[in-house]
């Protein structure tokens, strides 16, 4: 696990399957210790973790995020959080589902993002600083430094699935966080709108 951000950690777990990383992330902001979309935990993240307070809230972003969620609710005895368009496709009872537009605990906004793999993907915006968005599925950061979309056959509509994502063009972000891949930890709006236009 490594700090990345002021308050914000990353830890990663290596997916042979796909061949990239899956990352889970952990923010300590205010009062409030969250997780984001936990893959396996390592011995050095729960250590880390609970040296920081333990977790308050687990968010997840989408229905195939879920990852290791379960298990660190039941080892931290924390509430989770997941999308309201996705709650019914996944197999776990959360504490609270969340909204479009909703402000969640950390004081990140939750951001639909209209026609992506499942109905419910969301990306989290953390207004503090130059901003930081958080995506689960949304964009893969593959190869680092560049970030790009899931394989067409993912999406109904890849048109339409790439004109939901230019909502976030709308927010004022310099860290984008990716559930998989390579994080960009500045400059990434500009990186996110290229991809966008080119893609």
């Amino acid at each position: 696990m490594k700090a990345i951000l002021p308050g914000i950690w990353q830890w990663s777990w290596f997916s042979e399957e796909k061949q990239i990383d899956f990352n889970g992330l952990f923010l300590s902001i205010g009062e409030h210790k969250i997780i984001v979309d936990p893959p396996p935990m390592t011995a050095e993240a729960t250590t880390l973790i609970r040296r920081q307070g333990g977790i308050d809230y687990i968010v997840i972003t989408n229905r195939d995020h879920v990852r290791e969620a379960i298990a660190c609710q039941a080892e931290f005895h924390c509430q989770l959080h997941v999308p309201e368009g996705d709650a019914s496709q996944m197999d776990l009872t959360p504490t609270k589902t969340f909204k479009d537009g909703e402000l969640l605990a950390g004081g990140m906004w939750a951001i639909r993002l209209k026609d992506q793999k499942s109905p419910g993907e969301c990306a989290l915006f953390i207004p503090q600083g130059k901003g930081i968005m958080i995506v689960g599925d949304a964009l893969i950061g593959k190869p680092a430094g560049s970030v790009g979309m899931l394989p067409a056959e993912k999406y109904a509509d890849v048109s339409k699935a790439k004109d939901g994502l230019t909502r976030l063009l709308k927010y004022q972000f310099d860290s984008l966080l990716v559930g998989d891949g390579a994080s960009i930890l500045s400059g990434a709006k500009s990186v996110v709108e290229s991809a966008l236009v080119t893609v």
